[in-house]
Parts: structure tokens; sequence; C-alpha cells
């Protein structure tokens, strides 16, 4: 692939990476805090959040593949772009598809808000581990997609040399 050829793929992966990244930025400093801090109760709080998580997890999936994608078009081998895209897309499809309607179900069940359980309910306590396990995913697939930026831009870069 020539450096031309190669430019206008990896300028797309760059700016779909980082404008994921933007919003997944957004989202965690200043969407989820907001409704935490200024909705009358942390069930509404959560519910707004719950709403907003597909789009970013799709977003993600869509960038990662792409990224994927394009790392491999023409080349023989498996590159660190295309590992980085793979785990961001299924980082963001296990939070989606496993961890997010595990959320629902345990909220169902339970039919009321979790601070209303007690401290030692297990139901409260998975609900902490799905939780934590929906965060660390939206974060090593944010890890992973800096890789993809990072190397779109390399890419761009030498093409412009």
């Amino acid at each position: 692939m020539t450096a031309q050829r190669g430019s206008w793929p990896a300028a797309a992966i760059a700016l779909a990476g980082a404008a994921w990244l933007g919003a997944v930025a957004l989202f965690a400093t200043i969407v989820a805090p907001s409704a935490f801090a200024v909705l009358p109760g942390r069930s509404l709080a959560g519910a707004l959040v719950g709403r907003v998580l597909p789009p970013l997890f799709f977003g993600g999936m869509l960038a990662g593949v792409a990224g994927l994608a394009v790392a491999l078009a023409g080349r023989p081998r498996v590159t660190r772009t295309a590992l980085a895209g793979f785990l961001a897309a299924a980082c963001c499809g296990i939070a989606q598809f496993a961890i997010g309607p595990a959320i629902g179900e345990l909220r169902g069940a339970v039919g009321g808000p979790f601070d209303a359980l007690a401290v030692g309910d297990p139901r409260r306590a998975l609900f902490g581990r799905l939780h934590l396990a929906s965060v660390a995913l939206l974060g090593a697939a944010a890890l992973c997609m800096m890789v993809v930026v990072v190397d779109a831009m390399r890419t761009l870069r030498s093409a412009a040399r």
C-alpha cells in the first residue's frame, strides 16, 4: 500500500477513534458524575447512565472493528493496531452484551434501588462487581483505542514525509 492510499483510512480511523475517546471522556468526567450529583436519587442517575452506555459501547465496537480491518488490510500478519482494535471492540461487546443484561436482570430481580438493599446483601455485592467490570471494560477499551489512534497518527505522519 502506498503512503497516499494508506493515509485516508488512517485519517478516518484516527478521527473515529479520537471522537469515540472524546465521547468516553465526556461521559466519564462530566455526564455520569453530574447525573449522580444533580438527579434526585441514585436510581434515576443510574437509569440515565444506563441509557448513555449502549451508544458508547456500540461506537467502541464499530471504531474497534474499523481499526482492526484497516490494520489487517493487505498485511500478512496481525499488527499491534489490529490487536488493539480487536480488544477495544471485544471489551465493548462484553460490556454491552454480557454485563449490561446481567445488571438489567439484577435490577429487575431487586425491584427497587440497589441502595435500599442491606450492605451485606449478596445482590448489592453482585451489582458492585458487575459495575466494576463494566467500568474496567470501558477503561480497557479506551486504552486500546488510544493505541489505535496513536498508530493511525503515526501512519499519517509517515505518509506526509
